[in-house]
């Protein structure tokens, strides 16, 4: 068995709930603008893959570093700074990709 194994799923699952957030982002974003009337312009659409890319990558180093956290063998305090840094970063990149989202399918 690994050890500590249902923490390290707990902190795998976190990073797949950021993956598939950017991802219906994203995708929903698309689907959006070709329903539309209007031609979308190309920069809007690399801007929206872009800052989703921006929030998995985010969201990856975030998952490193915890993972990291956990293996250690000595305990630590919850108020770690760079996982703290991690998680403002992806929340700031999260609400640049909500606002490219609104970019690419405004009218």
């Amino acid at each position: 068995m690994i050890l500590n194994f249902e923490t390290h799923a707990s902190n795998e699952r976190t990073f797949l709930a950021w993956v598939r957030t950017a991802v219906a982002i994203v995708g929903f974003g698309l689907a959006a603008a070709r329903l539309g009337a209007r031609a979308v312009p190309l920069w809007s659409t690399y801007l929206l893959f872009a800052t989703g890319g921006l929030v998995v990558l985010i969201a990856w180093l975030r998952m490193r570093h915890v993972r990291k956290r956990i293996d250690m063998a000595k305990s630590l305090p919850d108020d770690d700074g760079p996982a703290e840094t991690f998680l403002l970063l992806l929340v700031m990149a999260l609400f640049v990709l909500l606002g490219s989202f609104a970019v690419h399918v405004a009218p």
